[in-house]
């Protein structure tokens, strides 16, 4: 999965540590314990807070991502849909690309109309398709009696 986040480059740990605020630092630390509940398929809704920086527009649509059921997938215009703008398909597109927070925000729960795996994170059609496997594996193992 490394290779298509390799864009995102966090600053140093220790450099990160020593200029972020008890509460930042409380927030980052949750954020952590969270993403390695949800990759040990034990944690499937996040409550880490969120405080994503965006446009009108793409704050509504990352909103609407959060609400996406664990699991689920939706199109493109299914979002555009929700977030009052139907004919905004591609716009929701560029939102989806500008998200500063996968997994925590799920773009990768957004298809295309035919149910296509296109377009995540700099192109890294795997990342989503593993993602969206790792969910429909987890909820299979919950199915099971």
């Amino acid at each position: 999965m490394e290779a298509g986040w390799a864009r995102l480059e966090p600053p140093p740990v220790q450099e990160a540590r020593a200029s972020a605020s008890p509460d930042a630092l409380a927030v980052a630390e949750r954020a952590v314990e969270e993403l390695t509940l949800y990759f040990a398929g034990r944690l499937q809704s996040f409550t880490v807070p969120l405080v994503p920086r965006g446009t009108p527009f793409q704050m509504a649509v990352w909103a609407s991502l959060r609400a996406i059921p664990f699991g689920a997938r939706v199109s493109y215009r299914d979002i555009a849909n929700a977030v009052g703008r139907p004919r905004a398909v591609r716009a929701v597109g560029q939102a989806n690309r500008a998200n500063p927070l996968p997994v925590f925000i799920p773009c990768h729960r957004v298809v295309g109309a035919d149910g296509r795996l296109v377009g995540y994170a700099g192109n890294a059609v795997d990342l989503k398709s593993w993602l969206l496997h790792h969910e429909a594996r987890v909820l299979s193992a919950l199915a099971v009696p």
